[in-house]
């Protein structure tokens, strides 16, 4: 499907971008269905807050106008939408004034194996770290250069997804996932306040999870914490969620936890 630029159909864009020269944007990759974005709230919110953080002049009513009119031409697969902070002169000082640029771009359903969701996954023991900027932390930013060099550590079918931690060791995420434990219980999730995703699923099953009585937990996550887990799970708003079956030397089985938000997040993808 053709892409957007600023609501217009568009295959080129300014080499004088900021996205381009400095990774200076925001994006969101959004599940389509049936003509319709997933989750799109959430995603609107997460969007929304970037741009106040980095300063974005965006108008946002008109960006969801947009998002469901080019989902609706999508019809099935996943849209991603960028929002970079438009074009500029040399130099890292931005005009305040300037609009942010709209960029709509539209591609067939992922398509995963299915073991992945019905078995669980692998996961991949990335040794590229995720470094601590609380400024960015959460931010789905355009910088992605941490996870090209961490999806590079693997090359194998046997490994699904990659586990990072930051550069003091915590666990945060996978390379293009947020990750959940179950201990006792419990349902655990990283604290993203230094680096990481924070991932509209993630939000929405933790949402879910709370309005079903399920203890939940946002908190550091050492590796150690990790292997003693009962229950590990990824999930992102393209595929929902895959159980984890290891990582390394650590095993876990799929258990009941992790098959119930598994059917929530299958919820919310086929409605």
């Amino acid at each position: 499907m053709e892409s957007w630029v600023d609501g217009q159909p568009a295959d080129v864009l300014s080499l004088k971008d900021r996205g381009l020269a400095y990774g200076d944007g925001l994006f969101e990759t959004i599940a389509v269905r049936n003509g319709a974005p997933v989750l799109l709230e959430r995603h609107l919110q997460r969007l929304e807050a970037g741009c106040q953080r980095l300063a974005f002049n965006v108008d946002l009513s008109v960006l969801g106008a947009e998002l469901s009119a080019y989902a609706q031409r999508l019809g099935n697969g996943v849209l991603k939408l960028i929002v970079t902070r438009g074009n500029s002169l040399r130099g890292y000082a931005a005009d305040p004034s300037s609009p942010a640029r709209r960029i709509l771009q539209g591609s067939l359903p992922a398509a995963y194996p299915a073991t992945h969701a019905e078995q669980g996954i692998q996961m991949f023991p990335c040794t590229v770290r995720l470094s601590e900027q609380p400024l960015l932390a959460g931010l789905k930013h355009l910088n992605r250069l941490e996870q090209v060099l961490a999806r590079a550590e693997w090359r194998d079918i046997e490994h699904a997804e990659g586990l990072m931690l930051d550069t003091s060791g915590r666990v945060i995420e996978g390379v293009f996932s947020n990750l959940f434990l179950v201990r006792d219980g419990v349902l655990f999730t990283a604290d993203l306040s230094r680096c990481g995703v924070a991932g509209v699923m993630r939000a929405e099953l933790l949402f879910q999870a709370k309005s079903q009585g399920i203890a939940t937990q946002i908190s550091d996550i050492s590796l150690e914490q990790l292997h003693q887990a009962d229950e590990v799970m990824v999930c992102n708003s393209v595929y929902g969620v895959w159980p984890v079956r290891g990582c390394g030397s650590a095993r876990w089985p799929v258990g009941p936890l992790t098959r119930k938000l598994q059917a929530l997040a299958r919820a919310l993808l086929d409605a």
